[in-house]
């Protein structure tokens, strides 16, 4: 594989919003492509900390309803409509992934390297964040839309009872996905002076 072709997979990852539920592949072979990165990804110490879980079809739905549920008791009833139709985009399309971090994996490894036991949080957030992009990036790589939401801490408490999700696992992120009904709109970037720079080359 040539690294033009890894290039190619992150110039198409963006965040999609206009989804529905036709996937291009079955769900299988969805769930192992996050499979994929759970095993693959890499993480500070080789810690492997991040967790996943797939939702499909029904069980995606729930996890929206939640986060609607929740929603309802904090923003004021006048206002929500935004929120409403920003939900149901989300609900309408085939799945989710949520991403976790165990939190026993992180207090242990501050126990056994004391030295650096303010970091170890900042390192599994970067080793989520790689898990994120790595998912991401392949799904968009299979022709599969997806954008990246943060409700959390907001459906935690509803997300741990239904999927019997570990106490020691906080989550982190939760990646919306389904087929393209609507591209994505057009990318701006931020001129490159200032943000990178070359020396010794």
């Amino acid at each position: 594989m040539s690294y033009q072709a890894l290039q190619q997979a992150a110039e198409a990852r963006r965040s999609v919003y206009a989804l529905n539920k036709n996937l291009p592949l079955p769900a299988g072979e969805v769930a192992a492509i996050v499979e994929h990165a759970v095993r693959h990804t890499p993480s500070s110490f080789n810690s492997q900390s991040t967790r996943a879980v797939v939702l499909f079809g029904a069980e995606h739905e729930k996890l929206w309803q939640f986060a609607e549920d929740a929603l309802r008791a904090v923003v004021p009833a006048e206002s929500f409509e935004p929120t409403a139709q920003k939900l149901a985009m989300f609900k309408a399309a085939a799945g989710s992934v949520l991403f976790f971090e165990d939190q026993d994996v992180v207090k242990g490894l501050q126990e056994k390297f004391p030295l650096y036991a303010d970091n170890f949080p900042v390192w599994a957030e970067h080793a989520d964040a790689m898990h994120q992009y790595a998912v991401w990036t392949t799904l968009a790589a299979a022709g599969i839309g997806a954008n990246l939401q943060h409700y959390n801490p907001l459906i935690d408490a509803a997300v741990a009872r239904e999927w019997g999700i570990p106490a020691s696992w906080m989550l982190r992120a939760q990646l919306v996905f389904g087929g393209i009904a609507a591209p994505a709109s057009d990318k701006t970037f931020a001129p490159l002076d200032g943000r990178f720079k070359v020396f010794g080359a």
